[in-house]
């Protein structure tokens, strides 16, 4: 089943009613000369069960604790966005998954060796739908990105995936020909981090439904950082959302501020069509199936991770 992703960037009152999420506005709610009748009208319902991500953008929203418990016990991902519209925190289950107990002590006992290994896999990925992305995309030449994949050696020793993401950025936007990557650049570096962070999310929710921990990454291991294993997984995923930002940036010829339009288009990202194991399916379906052959690697049943492979 696909998950809903949910935003609310106005004012708004979200409680549970009936094991539904119930959205009120609080200009209606306060307004006197309103009728009761009226006011009640204005009310809508959400199925928990229905919704994969909450994203949170104002200041005057107001959600119960009893809401949180039950989107939490439906594995779903809330964000928080600070005061520039930008996700700033990431509320997830606990336990996501009957096995817990077991695929922590898997991913925790999980050898040196393997952990390289895992990563070469992601950082091949990673590569190879780059290229593709930057070759459909651009036409720019692609033939070095293609011969590095195969020689990524285990825990990407050589740093191929900086070589590679040099090269991909530097042709990626051509329309932008002072574009550089980079967190506090320039736009499209904004339209780029909200994306992000949406993919992130979205990784985060899958690895915890499969009872991993986001935090104990395979490659990355900032002590600072809660969802290390979030960012190593969503790797491979990046180039999908390098591809719907680029087709905005040619809809929209102002892209300076995260105008609400933009946002939209940016939530498409879960249910972006990817290709997986042979089968197409909506990305957050996909990191279900990532994040599940990831645990069957932990657990020695597996020694391949299920990355999307760009068409």
């Amino acid at each position: 089943m696909i998950k809903r992703t949910l935003y609310f960037g106005n004012p708004a009152y979200l409680s549970l009613k009936n094991g539904q999420m119930l959205l009120r506005l609080p200009e209606v709610q306060a307004n006197s000369t309103l009728p009761d009748s009226f006011k009640k009208e204005a009310e809508r319902t959400f199925p928990i069960e229905d919704i994969g991500v909450l994203i949170l953008d104002n200041k005057r929203i107001t959600i119960t604790h009893g809401l949180l418990e039950s989107l939490l016990r439906n594995n779903c991902a809330v964000i928080t966005c600070n005061s520039v519209s930008m996700p700033a925190g990431l509320l997830l289950p606990l336990d996501g998954h009957t096995l817990q107990s077991e695929r922590f002590r898997a991913q925790v006992d999980c050898s040196k060796p393997l952990r390289k290994q895992l990563w070469q896999q992601t950082v091949q990925a990673k590569i190879a739908n780059q290229a593709t992305m930057l070759h459909r995309l651009t036409g720019a030449e692609v033939g070095n990105m293609r011969a590095w994949v195969p020689l990524v050696r285990s825990d990407d020793a050589d740093n191929l995936e900086a070589r590679a993401a040099a090269y991909y950025w530097r042709n990626f936007f051509p329309e932008f020909p002072h574009f550089v990557r980079g967190r506090e650049g320039e736009p499209p570096n904004n339209l780029l981090n909200y994306g992000y962070a949406i993919l992130r999310a979205v990784v985060a929710r899958a690895l915890v439904g499969s009872g991993l921990l986001p935090t104990l990454g395979i490659h990355h291991h900032n002590k600072y950082n809660a969802y290390c294993l979030a960012d190593d997984i969503m790797e491979p995923y990046r180039p999908f959302v390098d591809e719907l930002v680029k087709n905005i940036t040619k809809k929209h010829k102002v892209i300076d501020d995260l105008t609400t339009d933009l946002k939209r288009e940016l939530l498409a990202i879960p249910v972006l069509d990817v290709t997986v194991n042979g089968k197409r399916s909506p990305l957050m379906v996909a990191t279900t199936l990532t994040a599940s052959s990831l645990a069957k690697c932990f657990a020695g049943e597996s020694k391949t991770i299920l990355y999307p492979v760009a068409q």
